[in-house]
Order: structure tokens, then C-alpha cells, then sequence
């Protein structure tokens, strides 16, 4: 079995690879997405694999993997919006928004691997159902945070609620590639 940091950088490789390709698409018409547009995308692709999950009858031909995908590159998105603030317009190149891409997503891997060392790997016995669920969990978590005008009493913020979210999404991934082969 291929250890978790390499799994994980060929995910992460593969999320990048695909913004990199929209940055050249759509430019960065995400920037004047406010966080509670992008918990909404997240909270929309989470609730179409739990469907996925859980109605065999599928009429999108689009499976789990680019929702869980798409899932990471909207939660860095967010991280990007927390670091820099909201923009009227696309204010990024190609070069910046990778750039935070990677600042970001760099960060997030350190806090897996610290977390992933205390729980001794416990996310490879878990099922990708359960990961789904916990990601809804986050996002509502998310939901409540942004209902109290981004206050928190004794829980973490916002931003740790999103990195969780990605590496739950990195570990369904994971998942499903073994699945695969």
C-alpha cells in the first residue's frame, strides 16, 4: 500500500491540475463569490453524492469522484476568499490564484498529516459514506458559523471547518481509487 502523504499528493495534483484548466477557461470569476455562495456549491456537491449514495437511479452521467473534486477545489477557493476578502471583479491571474492554491492547500496537507498522526489512520477504515456525512456535518457547521456573523464561542472557525472538509474529500478519493483497481 502506497503511503498516505504520496496518495494524497496525486489527489491534490489532480485538483490542481483541473483549476488550472478552468483558471484558463473562466479566468477568476469565483473571486466575487462571497463564503456563503461557496458553502452553498460545496453543500450542493456533498448532498448530490450522498444521493448518489444512496439512489442507484442516476440521470447525470457524473459520478462521486468529480463532486468530492470539485468539493476540494471550492473549499480552497473559500480559504482564498478568507486570506484575501471578497473582489468585485476577477482580480487574479493565472499565476496568483495558483499561487494561493498552493499556500493553501499546503497548509491544509500539514494539518492532515498532523491530525492523520494522532488518529493513526483511522479515516482507512472508514467508509465513504461516513466521510460524505461528515463533510454535510462541516458544511453545517459552516452554515451555523456564517448564521452568527462568523463568531464562535469555543469552537474552531470557519477556515478549520473547510480544511477538514478537503482532506475528508482527499481520504473519499483516496478510497475510491482503491476501489477502482
Amino acid at each position: 500500500m502506497r503511503s498516505t502523504p504520496e496518495q494524497y499528493h496525486e489527489i491534490m495534483k489532480n485538483c490542481k491540475s483541473l483549476f488550472a484548466k478552468k483558471m484558463v477557461d473562466y479566468g477568476s470569476a469565483w473571486r466575487i463569490l462571497r463564503l456563503s455562495s461557496l458553502t452553498d456549491q460545496i453543500f450542493i456537491k456533498a448532498q448530490r453524492i450522498r444521493g448518489l449514495q444512496t439512489n442507484p437511479d442516476r440521470k447525470v452521467d457524473e459520478g462521486e469522484a468529480s463532486e468530492f473534486i470539485g468539493i476540494i477545489n471550492y473549499s480552497l477557493m473559500a480559504l482564498i476568499q478568507i486570506e484575501l476578502g471578497v473582489s468585485d471583479t476577477p482580480d487574479l491571474d493565472s499565476e496568483d490564484a495558483l499561487h494561493h492554491y498552493e499556500k493553501q492547500a499546503a497548509v491544509v496537507f500539514e494539518l492532515m498529516m498532523a491530525k492523520n498522526h494522532d488518529y493513526g489512520e483511522a479515516w482507512r477504515d472508514m467508509r465513504v459514506s461516513s466521510l460524505t456525512d461528515l463533510i454535510l456535518q462541516k458544511l453545517m457547521r459552516v452554515k451555523q458559523i456564517e448564521g452568527n456573523d462568523g463568531k464562535t464561542i469555543v469552537s474552531e472557525g470557519i477556515d478549520a471547518n473547510y480544511q477538514d472538509i478537503i482532506n475528508y474529500a482527499v481520504f473519499a478519493l483516496i478510497h475510491l481509487k482503491d476501489f477502482e483497481k
